[in-house]
């Protein structure tokens, strides 16, 4: 029997180390939520054809950082949102452009690589959407991280709770 209750209460301990009990007696979990966030942005010679987007709060070191950029809308009026790194090729195969990120824990820099980034059609520089999607590492190994769609349904966020940033 004691070998039981020691086993309950052991299976208790684990089961409860990630919340924390409020003075009204209500438990808050101290795991991280999800966000959304998204940007508007050009990528020009001024800004080295980057943008560095300061968060709040923090990046946990265990997050999964997740990028995309709006690159059209269907026939049906549907936003077509592509996830970072997106690589684009000339037709012998060869690196025209691309757009790839890095991240802190603090921020996030959004940059775009190429030989001649001054050649790269103003479409794909001037004003760009970027999604950005933070999530917990074993929360986001489930999802289909090509599909915005299908992160946003998996974490339950509609698009009145994407957080806007102004730059």
């Amino acid at each position: 029997m004691k070998k039981i209750i020691t086993l309950l209460a052991i299976v208790g301990l684990f089961s409860l180390q990630s919340c924390t009990v409020t003075d009204s007696g209500s438990i808050v979990s101290d795991i991280p939520t999800s966000e959304i966030f998204e940007v508007s942005t050009s990528f020009t010679s001024t800004n080295g054809y980057s943008k560095l987007i300061p968060l709040n709060p923090r990046i946990y070191s265990s997050d999964v950082v997740l990028v995309y950029r709006l690159s059209g809308t269907t026939s049906q009026g549907g936003d077509i949102w592509k996830l970072l790194p997106e690589t684009h090729y000339f037709t012998d195969g060869t690196l025209d452009f691309g757009y790839d990120f890095d991240y802190t824990t603090t921020d996030i820099s959004v940059y775009m690589v190429g030989n001649n980034l001054q050649t790269v059609s103003t479409n794909y520089r001037l004003n760009q959407v970027l999604r950005i999607v933070i999530t917990p590492a074993g929360f986001s190994q489930a999802i289909d991280k090509n599909n915005i769609n299908a992160v946003m349904s998996a974490l339950k966020v509609d698009k009145s709770q994407i957080q806007k940033i102004q730059m």
